[in-house]
C-alpha cells in the first residue's frame, strides 16, 4: 500500500518504523479561550504532561445509580444483545461493549451534552466538536477480559480515517475501580510520541479486534521502551469517577480476576475540523457506531440537564 501525501501519521506498514514526535498541538486553544472554562491551567498543564486527567466523584450516587440500571437493562434485552453495535467477549455471550450508546439513551446523549463537560472539550480542542463514538463497557467479576496495549488514536487514524490528533475521550465509573478489577492502566506522557504498528489491515477487522486487539498494538519493545521511560498509572476511584485522556495517550487494562464487576460510560469528542476521511489504511470506512461520519454537526447543550454533578 502506498503512503498518501496527507498521511502525517503513517501506520499498519510492512515493516518496523520508528516512533517519531506528535506534530500537533496536545490544547489547541489559546489566549482567552484557553482561560475560558472548567479546567485551571494547572490542570491544563498536567493535561499536556500528562496526556489525561482524574476527577472523582464527577457524578452524583443518584445519577449513577440510574446509568447502572440502565446497564442491567442491555444485559436482558436480546435485541441489544443480538445488534451489531454490541460485542461480547470472546467465546462467549457475556457483554464486552454497546457501542453507539449515545443514540440509545436519552439519558447519555444529555450526559455528552451536559455545560460543564464542553466546557472542558472546547478548552481542550479549541473548537466546537462532534461525537466521534461512544459505547458502555462491561467488564465482569472473575471472566472479563483485558484489553491490549494502544493508542486510540492509531487505531481511528488507520481504520477511520481520523487525520490529526485532536479528540478527547471521556470515560465514567459506573463501578468502583480498584487495583484489582482491571482497571484502566495509562502511561503519562506517551500521548507526545506517535508509535507506527505493523501488519496490513484485513476487511472488517474490527469483527475481531473489538473482542481481541491483535493489529495496532505496539511492538514490545515500542512499549518496553515507552513504560520504562514513563511508568504507568493506573487511577482507581469510587463510581462516578471521570477520566478524561488524549486520543494518542498509551492504555491498557488487565483482566478482571475478582468477583467485583467494573462498568464504564466512554464517548469520544472529535473536532468539527477534524472530520473522517477516507481510512489511511486503505480499507473502506469502518460502521458508523464505530466511526461517525453522518451525525458531525457541533454538539449542542441542552437547556436542562437530567445529569447531577456533586461538588
Amino acid at each position: 500500500m502506498e503512503t498518501r501525501t496527507d498521511d502525517l501519521y503513517p501506520t499498519r506498514l510492512e515493516r518496523p518504523t520508528a516512533s517519531f514526535e506528535r506534530l500537533d498541538p496536545v490544547v489547541y486553544s489559546t489566549g482567552r479561550d484557553r482561560t475560558d472554562g472548567p479546567l485551571s491551567e494547572t490542570e491544563l498543564a498536567q493535561y499536556e504532561r500528562d496526556g489525561f486527567l482524574v476527577f472523582n466523584n464527577f457524578l452524583d450516587t443518584t445519577t449513577v445509580q440510574r446509568f447502572r440500571e440502565d446497564l442491567r437493562a442491555y444485559e436482558n434485552d436480546d435485541s441489544i444483545i443480538q445488534s451489531e453495535g454490541t460485542i461480547t467477549e470472546p467465546g462467549k455471550q457475556e457483554i464486552r461493549s454497546v457501542f453507539g450508546i449515545h443514540e440509545l439513551s436519552d439519558r447519555f446523549d444529555r450526559l455528552t451534552r451536559d455545560p460543564h463537560i464542553l466546557g472542558m472539550v472546547h478548552q481542550l480542542l479549541g473548537s466546537d466538536a462532534y461525537i466521534h463514538q461512544s459505547r458502555i463497557n462491561f467488564k465482569p467479576g472473575f471472566h472479563g477480559k483485558g484489553f491490549d496495549w494502544h493508542s486510540d488514536f492509531e487505531t481511528w487514524h488507520a481504520e477511520d480515517g481520523m487525520p490529526r490528533m485532536r479528540s478527547v475521550s471521556f470515560s465514567i465509573a459506573l463501578t468502583d475501580n480498584t487495583p484489582f478489577n482491571g482497571p484502566l492502566m495509562l502511561v503519562p506522557g506517551s500521548h507526545k510520541t506517535f508509535i507506527p504498528c505493523v501488519g496490513r489491515t484485513p476487511e472488517d477487522n474490527y469483527q475481531s479486534s473489538l473482542k481481541k486487539q491483535e493489529l495496532g498494538v505496539p511492538a514490545d519493545q515500542d512499549l518496553d521502551r515507552m513504560i520504562d521511560k514513563h511508568g504507568i498509572q493506573a487511577p482507581t476511584g469510587p463510581a462516578g469517577s471521570l477520566i478524561i485522556f488524549e486520543c494518542n495517550t498509551l492504555h491498557a487494562s488487565n483482566a478482571n480476576m475478582s468477583p467485583w464487576p467494573r462498568s464504564n460510560l466512554f464517548f469520544v469528542y472529535n473536532s468539527v475540523e477534524n472530520q473522517l476521511v477516507q481510512p489511511f489504511c486503505g480499507n473502506k470506512p469502518r460502521p458508523g457506531f464505530l466511526g461517525n461520519r453522518t451525525r458531525t454537526d457541533a454538539i449542542r447543550t441542552l437547556d436542562t440537564v437530567d445529569q447531577r454533578r456533586t461538588g
